[in-house]
């Protein structure tokens, strides 16, 4: 699959887009760590660490679907690069001002989320175009898109951790975001991007949400957002316990390698059936994955849980970018792909603040076991709704091929969770 994985890189646009994307997104990628950390080194209780990252969660899900319907209107330039940098902006007043005034903190981190562009709905409606309409390549796309994102889940934590050891955590919150903006400027300025437009759309004031496959799927991948925010915050009392911050840099690049190699594999062949029975399949894997986690073992063995934990992450996420192009209403797309990031973001903001009181009340172990109760949610939402899920697909190709979303060039950008 590395070879097929060159041969779309090699079309025109499609490795500027995919890597600008990637590191647009790092300042939101790495949000959770970073403030966790910054919060820690400010002298706040987990509790207070939790609960920003939470608010940050929970702006970025409010933020998604607004600025991605505003991406469906008119257009991409418009909305993501100034989005870019008003987010940085909040993140620079949390860096500077710090944690005295929580009120202030709180604003900060409200602002930042809000205003995360929606680079990752961008590039999945961006694909089709880029890559002649092609379904094949299309759903080829979008595997590859989720192992990039491994590799920024996989890299991004080191480095936060390496910025925090060579400057501070407030040093690490400002680059992570002036390297975001100038990733989003690359993308904003590229031809697929500046000429992109989406298809005709039927006014409704639901948008994507009138599709009922789409709320279900959205309802799982809230479940499976919760269990990545958990794990976030339980990684840091795990490293905490072993005396070394340093670790949890580690566990979460275990965490982002499991997936990639999940990704690769999954993406290495051609997958006969329905999507929505697969999807199934692989998230009740990943489930059963985050259970060995409340072990809590060693370092050397609790990254290797870390890193089976995250296997079946990528082609999970791969799997429902897919069931997404086949349930989101016409002109819909960058919605809809936005409606995915923003349920999983709120998700993992309710595993953040879930998991920072019960790593006080209960211990780390437990904390680590929300992930597993998390997981099994997702599962049965699944299973609860298959049948809508199995019947109310429109059967398209992809997302956005139509004539009236290629334009001129032709081209596509989106991005499918965090």
């Amino acid at each position: 699959m590395a070879a097929g994985y060159a041969e779309l890189l090699r079309t025109r646009h499609a490795a500027r887009l995919l890597v600008g994307t990637l590191i647009g997104r790092l300042p939101n990628g790495t949000a959770a760590i970073a403030i966790v950390l910054f919060t820690r080194s400010e002298g706040g209780s987990y509790s207070l660490a939790g609960a920003l990252a939470a608010a940050y969660g929970v702006a970025n899900a409010v933020g998604q679907p607004l600025l991605g319907r505003a991406v469906d209107l008119y257009g991409q330039p418009r909305v993501q690069l100034p989005a870019a940098v008003v987010s940085a902006l909040g993140m620079v007043w949390l860096a500077l001002a710090g944690t005295g005034s929580v009120a202030a903190a709180y604003a900060a981190v409200v602002v930042a989320g809000l205003f995360t562009p929606p680079l990752e709905g961008g590039l999945r409606a961006l694909w089709p175009g880029v890559l002649g309409g092609r379904e094949e390549r299309v759903h080829a796309a979008y595997a590859m898109d989720a192992v990039a994102q491994e590799v920024m889940f996989t890299v991004g934590p080191l480095l936060v951790t390496l910025f925090v050891a060579l400057w501070s955590p407030a040093g690490a919150l400002l680059a992570l975001n002036a390297i975001g903006v100038l990733g989003a400027l690359s993308v904003v300025v590229s031809e697929p991007s500046r000429t992109w437009r989406s298809e005709p759309r039927e006014a409704h004031w639901l948008g994507a949400l009138r599709s009922k496959g789409l709320l279900a799927l959205l309802g799982a991948f809230f479940f499976v957002g919760t269990a990545l925010g958990s794990i976030a915050v339980a990684g840091v009392a795990y490293a905490d316990d072993h005396g070394d911050q340093a670790v949890y840099g580690w566990l979460m690049a275990a965490l982002g390698l499991g997936a990639l190699v999940g990704g690769v594999v999954y993406g290495a062949r051609q997958w006969a059936g329905a999507p929505e029975r697969r999807l199934r399949l692989l998230v009740a894997l990943l489930a059963v994955c985050y259970l060995p986690l409340v072990w809590t073992p060693g370092p050397v063995a609790m990254a290797g849980l870390a890193a089976l934990a995250g296997v079946f992450l990528a082609p999970a996420l791969a799997c429902a970018f897919i069931v997404v192009d086949r349930h989101a209403p016409a002109g819909t797309v960058t919605e809809a792909f936005s409606w995915l990031v923003t349920f999983f973001g709120v998700g993992a903001a309710i595993g953040t603040a879930v998991a920072g009181p019960v790593v006080e009340w209960a211990g780390t172990a437990a904390s680590f076991g929300v992930a597993g109760v998390a997981g099994a949610a997702a599962l049965l939402v699944l299973m609860v709704t298959q049948g809508v899920l199995a019947s109310g697909g429109r059967g398209r190709a992809v997302a956005g091929s139509s004539e009236a979303v290629r334009g001129p060039v032709v081209e596509g950008v989106a991005n499918g969770v965090s």
